[in-house]
């Protein structure tokens, strides 16, 4: 069996010599984020309440800002031709405006109603923004963005509609046209005021972090210029550094920013880093791999495969996984817990829960398919809740990693105080792996069960797909 043992107070030396390390993440060590994925701002504040008490210190909206309509309104997930419900989720990520409501989430009075109830339950608020794009149909653009962007051939970088072939060419990424979807001059002054005055007002209503979507197509000042650019510096302006027009962002040292920046060949992750945390992509594929293999071995969990390891967003699956090519959608729930479960009892990075549709399964992944709804009850199922509530409760406390010879139970112990353990197979299992907690038995206050450890071992019997936490 292999382990690993961190201190908390040497995370940072795990950056040693890249410039990450210079910039102090605003995440605590006890944060858990819920991504609601496509619940109505409605949805969200109705269940604020269970929310909080399922141990989750912020939660994730989809866009807010004004979209494309698509499909004439319809409110499906998702729909193919010849479907009685109409709808994608995804127009929400094609915008026409930025300003607060959309016909998909709801309005900026019930934007503001939901960042009230979160303030209510000390839960805060993170916006998913997305400066990079407008709509795939860009004469949709509604005409205040064209004109305070001094005229609608502004609003689009000079290689903004040439579509992106090489995905590790810096100009290409960070200039050019993806998946359709013509590239904004976030470089221009006009668009970063006019944009900044759209964070600020979520800002003023309450949101208290951002998740950028598609970051590393915004140029780093290091990146090439486009022909309508004098400097590349979105990320000065949107974090705070650099006014623009007289205009900065609000409040900068109490946000919580951090950037989809999925990892490639030549993705700059130190110099984003510098500015706001990232997505770590490449360790949720690894997990997922070793969760389809019930087997810890299959890949490397021990290294979280990014060069900024305290500066992560990390994820057993996100709604990209869940959706687009359905990578992680076949995956069970119990499953996906499990992977939770490892990952949130780990000492670093912030963990992102995504939720799935109301109603899906592994044969129907849309579920209800119906935007706006809450999804299903897994965000708040016990074994979810008691690892949020480990992971704040052991926050500061070393971590070590171990797992039995066949990978197919995991424990992660967080110094002496506390260890999460977690079958990732399909069979129940009896276990003998090194402990650090004092010698004794120990119940899990989920399943009841009984563990004991003595002279340094832990042993018990662990039912397939389900996790305990000991204390």
């Amino acid at each position: 069996m292999k382990k690993l043992l961190i201190s908390a107070a040497a995370v940072a030396l795990l950056a040693t010599g890249a410039q990450a390390g210079s910039r102090q993440s605003k995440a605590l060590p006890g944060d858990v984020i819920l991504h609601a994925w496509s619940w109505s701002f409605d949805t969200i504040a109705a269940n604020m309440r269970d929310i909080a008490e399922a141990g989750y210190t912020y939660v994730q909206t989809s866009p807010a800002n004004t979209c494309y309509v698509g499909e004439d309104g319809g409110m499906a997930l998702f729909s193919s031709e010849g479907d009685e419900r109409k709808g994608k989720w995804y127009y929400y990520y094609q915008p026409t405006d930025w300003k607060i409501g959309n016909y998909l989430l709801g309005t900026r009075d019930q934007f503001k109603a939901m960042a009230d109830s979160a303030m209510k339950y000390n839960v805060k608020v993170i916006v998913d923004v997305l400066p990079n794009h407008t709509a795939i149909d860009h004469t949709a653009v509604l005409p205040d963005l064209d004109r305070a962007v001094g005229g609608h051939e502004n609003l689009y970088h000079a290689n903004g509609f040439t579509p992106i072939t090489k995905w590790n060419d810096r100009y290409e990424c960070t200039t050019g046209e993806m998946g359709g979807l013509p590239d904004v001059n976030t470089e221009n002054p006009d668009f970063q005021y006019y944009y900044l005055q759209y964070v600020n007002d979520l800002v003023n209503l309450g949101a208290r972090g951002f998740r950028y979507d598609t970051a590393k197509h915004i140029g780093l000042p290091s990146d090439p210029l486009d022909a309508k650019s004098t400097r590349n510096n979105f990320w000065d302006v949107a974090t705070g550094r650099e006014a623009v027009k007289g205009l900065s962002l609000l409040m900068p040292d109490s946000l919580f920013i951090y950037g989809e920046v999925l990892q490639d060949r030549n993705t700059k992750e130190t110099e984003y880093a510098e500015y706001m945390d990232l997505t770590a992509s490449s360790y949720g594929h690894a997990l997922r791999k070793a969760l389809e293999a019930g087997d810890a071995k299959a890949d490397d969990l021990l290294s979280w495969h990014h060069p900024a390891p305290d500066h992560l967003v990390t994820w057993v699956e996100s709604h990209d996984t869940y959706c687009n090519a359905h990578e992680s959608a076949h995956l069970p729930d119990e499953l996906i817990r499990q992977g939770w479960v490892i990952l949130t009892a780990r000492a670093q990075g912030t963990p992102l829960f995504f939720s799935r549709p109301a109603g899906s399964t592994r044969e129907n992944y849309w579920g209800n398919n119906l935007v706006g709804a809450r999804g299903n009850d897994e965000f708040k199922h016990p074994e979810v809740v008691a690892v949020n509530r480990f992971r704040q409760t052991m926050a500061g406390e070393p971590e070590k990693i171990d797992w039995t010879n066949d990978g197919s139970v995991v424990a992660v112990s967080r110094g002496s105080r506390g260890v999460a353990v977690a079958n990732i197979s399909q069979k129940d299992r009896k276990i003998d792996l090194p402990s650090m907690l004092p010698d004794g038995t120990y119940t899990d206050a989920v399943h009841s069960l009984s563990f004991k450890v003595k002279n340094g071992r832990l042993t018990g019997r662990i039912p397939a797909l389900t996790s305990c936490l000991l204390y």
